[in-house]
């Protein structure tokens, strides 16, 4: 079966509610010749004469009759999809968004963030999620809104990527730690009894491969899968740990944090989305929400 041209719905609508051949083309911008076999090609099409001639006009048949209700109410909800979005109403807007992100986001940024959305839009939801990998398989089947994080290997060309903010790495140690007196060195860095942040074995990150270019290496003492943990670990051992700044700022609260004694490359966190929420108003508001939270949040 060939498939129809649905550009005879526009056709067919304008023919059934003018009831005559010029007015319907005039209605269309066409020539009443064009009109003429815009028509024959509905009646092929249908397989009803549709208008037949009755003295000087036209008159529908029951067919038509049958089709005028359905083929203008088609028209205009195909017209309403493809007309321009029209203003946001946030005050009015329903909606509830998911968030995919790591530990330390909502903790951060979480509170400034709900308080935004309620002033702009009372009706609007968060939900956060966890985020124990990088995979973007959640943005894609559409089950995530929106994410925050570095963006990995496995982010796909395809997706949509804003930069947030860049952070940085900062050792963080209990009050009373030994290291709190005197000048840290990258030796006596090292030296500690670490707790490393690591989702999967054999991890190295950034920090290691310096150290290793120093001549030096940690003394991991233990291994969690996330920032809480370890800032847990740290404030009640001696253990310490290395985590990012910004996004790891209220956990951090009433610990030691102090500055890597070696330059360390900077991370960039980023939001990214799939592209089919794009032009979507809502989820570009939501965007230039999340994007001032972290952008004017203090480290």
């Amino acid at each position: 079966m060939t498939r129809p041209d649905l550009n005879l719905l526009v056709t067919l609508d304008a023919l059934l509610a003018e009831g005559n051949v010029a007015r319907a083309a005039r209605r269309l911008s066409l020539s009443p010749s064009a009109m003429s076999r815009s028509l024959a090609r509905l009646r092929e099409t249908t397989g009803d004469p549709l208008l037949v001639r009755a003295g000087r006009g036209l008159v529908p048949t029951p067919r038509a009759l049958e089709l005028r209700e359905t083929v203008n109410r088609l028209v205009q909800e195909a017209q309403a999809v493809l007309r321009p979005v029209e203003g946001l109403d946030l005050q009015g807007l329903q909606r509830t968004f998911t968030l995919r992100n790591r530990e330390g986001f909502v903790e951060n940024f979480g509170a400034r963030l709900i308080a935004r959305i309620e002033q702009d839009a009372p009706g609007v939801r968060l939900r956060f999620v966890p985020k124990p990998d990088k995979d973007s398989h959640p943005l894609r089947d559409g089950s995530v809104d929106l994410e925050t994080g570095v963006i990995g290997a496995s982010a796909g060309p395809e997706l949509k990527v804003r930069a947030l903010f860049r952070d940085r790495f900062v050792g963080v140690a209990r009050q009373g730690h030994p290291l709190c007196d005197g000048e840290i060195s990258a030796s006596r860095y090292a030296a500690q009894r670490h707790a490393l942040v690591a989702r999967r074995s054999g991890y190295r990150g950034v920090i290691d491969d310096v150290l290793e270019a120093l001549g030096l290496q940690r003394d991991v003492a233990t291994v969690v899968s996330g920032f809480p943990e370890a800032l847990a670990l740290v404030r009640d051992t001696d253990l310490i740990a290395s985590v990012p700044e910004r996004s790891t700022g209220h956990l951090r609260s009433g610990l030691f944090s102090f500055p890597l004694p070696f330059p360390a490359p900077p991370i960039t966190i980023s939001m990214i989305w799939h592209p089919r929420m794009e032009a979507d108003p809502a989820h570009r508001w939501l965007r230039q929400c999340v994007y001032e939270v972290c952008s004017d949040a203090s480290p």
